[in-house]
């Protein structure tokens, strides 16, 4: 008895050892996961989380220990290479990710083929990319499955197919997650790849919207605002617009911006549109840079300050807003903002005029009529009066029957030409 109970008491402490093992392991996984596992993985629906949810520092620490105690766990490695991602050691991370998708973590595999698609701190590989968002969307993995969606919708990686889009956007919907339900909204919106649905577009968007896509919120204020199978209620559209903005969506920025401008389904403040026009602008978003610059040249809502209008169409101009080469050509000839230059009145205005313009095409003709910047040339005035007109443009169609009307008629003293456009109306984004 004496030899087993000595026996026993040598054993039993190593046999707790042994079996709290796998128990202090599975603890430690636990922890993991609770900070880094995505809420779209089977079996960890309750406790995962968005990426921009997880703490940092708390994520790393736990799928550190838990990489220490559950000897190299494919999930673990997919969860800390996320964590590791998140707090900026990319590096770190890619060792991990290209383990851990090599043993089917749907994580590493979703994230490390955007990676590779958009040369996210590695080489662009867009067809190693897309194979790995493929073998995660086969597993069912929804923010993969969305990825892959968007690959289709865009033409990158794959031949571009929106009826295969809509069909990835749609698995990724089914599951909840809100971009998607955004992506597949669009879709039915522009009617990509499914029948034009408005009411289907409507109900998606007011999915996601409801969890916060600013995107969607944004969008549905765009339903409202221009009335798409739906009551025009500009109410309805200022506060989905308010809903992004407090997101920081330029887009909602933007349109939030002209409604409060124009006092349209809310009040109207010149002031606090300058500013949403002002954020918009500052994330680069081109028909705000041209909003703001309208404000800043009529002195509304700020005061008048022609060099900051000439400076903000000049941003717009440079990135294709039409709008703003036609208001910055008016600037240059009227010597607001910089001295008179009619070369670079005409070579801004030629600009918007080649992309069939209306207002430029008439302002174009105007500078030939006058030989501003350029020789005087009736015929080649006529031709862009003409143009403008046939596009449906007042002062084109004017300045045609006078110019037509002078050539007609016995020789008299000299007409002047009808002035040119005041500055373009405010516009906003249809995007």
């Amino acid at each position: 008895m004496a030899v087993r109970n000595s026996i026993r008491s040598v054993l039993l402490p190593a046999l707790l050892t042994l079996l709290a093992t796998p128990v202090m392991a599975q603890s430690a996984l636990d922890d993991c996961a609770a900070q880094a596992a995505s809420q779209y993985e089977t079996g960890y629906e309750s406790i995962g989380r968005d990426m921009a949810a997880m703490d940092a520092t708390a994520s790393v620490e736990a799928c550190e220990r838990a990489m220490a105690e559950t000897l190299g766990d494919p999930r673990v490695k997919g969860w800390l290479a996320r964590a590791y991602l998140w707090s900026g050691e990319t590096e770190r991370a890619m060792p991990l990710f290209e383990e851990a998708a090599a043993e089917n973590s749907v994580v590493a595999l979703a994230l490390y083929g955007d990676m590779l698609i958009v040369g996210d701190g590695v080489d662009i590989d867009v067809a190693r990319g897309t194979e790995m968002l493929q073998r995660a969307a086969d597993l069912g993995f929804a923010p993969a499955q969305n990825s892959l969606g968007l690959s289709y919708d865009i033409g990158e990686g794959v031949t571009q197919d929106y009826l295969q889009a809509s069909r990835w956007y749609r698995a990724a919907a089914e599951q909840g997650l809100p971009r998607a339900q955004t992506n597949l909204g669009l879709l039915y919106l522009e009617g990509l790849g499914l029948d034009r649905d408005y009411v289907a577009a409507a109900a998606w968007l007011q999915r996601a919207a409801d969890r916060g896509e600013a995107r969607a919120q944004y969008n549905l204020g765009r339903i409202y605002e221009t009335g798409l199978m739906v009551p025009v209620d500009l109410a309805l559209a200022a506060g989905n617009y308010r809903l992004a903005v407090d997101l920081g969506d330029m887009f909602a920025q933007n349109g939030l911006g002209y409604l409060t401008e124009h006092g349209l389904g809310t009040d109207a403040d010149a002031a606090l549109a300058a500013d949403l026009y002002s954020k918009a602008a500052d994330q680069g978003l081109a028909v705000a840079q041209y909003n703001l610059a309208t404000l800043y040249e009529a002195g509304k809502g700020v005061a008048q300050d022609y060099p900051r209008a000439l400076d903000l169409y000049t941003q717009a101009a440079n990135s294709g807003d039409l709008d703003a080469a036609v208001n910055l050509g008016l600037l240059y000839l009227e010597g607001k903002g910089a001295p008179q230059d009619y070369v670079q009145a005409l070579s801004w205005t030629q600009l918007a005029a080649d992309q069939n313009q209306p207002i430029a095409l008439n302002n174009l003709g105007h500078l030939y009529e006058n030989g501003l910047g350029v020789a005087v040339d009736l015929v080649q005035a006529r031709a862009y009066y003409q143009q403008s007109a046939d596009l449906g443009y007042p002062l084109g169609i004017d300045n045609l029957a006078r110019l037509d009307a002078a050539a007609a008629a016995p020789a008299e003293p000299e007409v002047m030409p009808t002035p040119l456009t005041e500055p373009y109306p405010s516009s906003k984004t249809d995007a």
